[in-house]
């Protein structure tokens, strides 16, 4: 085995657990249709790279709003199995891209059932449900930000703004079978709904926590953070600056636009390069959940 293919094979298993192989075949071996052609803009954004990028942006972000924080902190096991929960986001992406319908719309029914049992009450006494669609616009609007936001600075083929704007009408097609009721179908709704939510947005003790356990706090080997913490800065270079200060996070705008930036792009297509030959990482990372 070559080094590239068992450094490959060592990323693989990280994010993917014992069974991973299994549900890659799954999701790309069962013939029949798919909600999406892979060679769509979903296909394109989910199966690139920018992908590790854009999922930590997505955590971070997400952890502004209270009620979906609070909902994470006290019915997730975060703290103890960060990377099985990764796992789970991946294989839930990559089934509802790329997987065989059914399989995908079992997917969407399984979380579903668990967003039904998640409910609570805020510190100022205000119920919480994770089945709320309001906050599972919330969810979705972050993740899908994020993803493109990371996509378009670090993936191998960023998308013009017709694509942009599939992407988004695209990843609104499985937020509808989730419970969000009317999600954005364009860039620019996009951009408007994440300015909507602003009111709604602080960084309590439970976001200030969970970011402190993704930027410090990653269960990864001493040899691994390195790699890990580049792929940390880069998603934070892509948050937006109202979100630096609340979450306690750095604005450096000239090193994140250069150094950052360069790092992110190398670190970036070492995982391309280091992945299995004729297959994005990012797409091996979501088959592997």
């Amino acid at each position: 085995m070559t080094v590239r293919a068992r450094l490959g094979d060592a990323l693989f298993r990280l994010t993917a657990g014992p069974d991973g192989p299994k549900h890659r075949e799954r999701i790309h071996g069962r013939p029949g249709p798919r909600w999406f052609d892979p060679a769509s803009p979903i296909g394109i954004v989910h199966g690139d790279a920018a992908m590790y990028v854009g999922g930590l942006r997505a955590l971070l972000l997400q952890t502004l709003h209270p009620a979906a924080m609070t909902a994470v902190s006290e019915h997730s096991d975060y703290r103890t199995d960060m990377l099985g929960r990764l796992a789970n986001t991946s294989r839930f992406l990559a089934v509802t891209t790329f997987g065989h319908e059914d399989d995908a719309a079992a997917a969407v029914a399984a979380v579903r059932r668990i967003h039904e049992r998640v409910t609570g009450v805020l510190d100022d006494g205000t119920p919480y449900r994770a089945d709320d669609p309001h906050l599972l616009e919330w969810v979705h609007v972050a993740e899908v930000d994020s993803f493109l936001a990371a996509h378009q600075v670090y993936g191998r083929r960023p998308l013009d703004q017709a694509g942009r704007d599939e992407y988004v009408r695209q990843t609104g097609e499985v937020a509808r079978r989730l419970g969000v009721l009317d999600p954005p179908t364009t860039e620019a709704e996009l951009a408007d709904r994440i300015e909507s939510f602003r009111p709604e947005l602080r960084a309590t003790e439970h976001a200030q926590e969970a970011v402190k356990y993704v930027v410090l706090r990653p269960p990864l080997s001493v040899v691994a953070r390195p790699a890990y913490g580049v792929l940390v800065a880069a998603a934070v270079g892509l948050l937006p600056r109202w979100t630096r200060r609340p979450l306690r996070l750095p604005w450096l705008p000239v090193s994140e636009r250069t150094v950052v930036r360069a790092l992110g792009t190398a670190a970036t297509g070492t995982i391309r390069w280091v992945m299995t030959p004729g297959r994005d990482s990012a797409r091996e990372l979501a088959d592997a959940g």
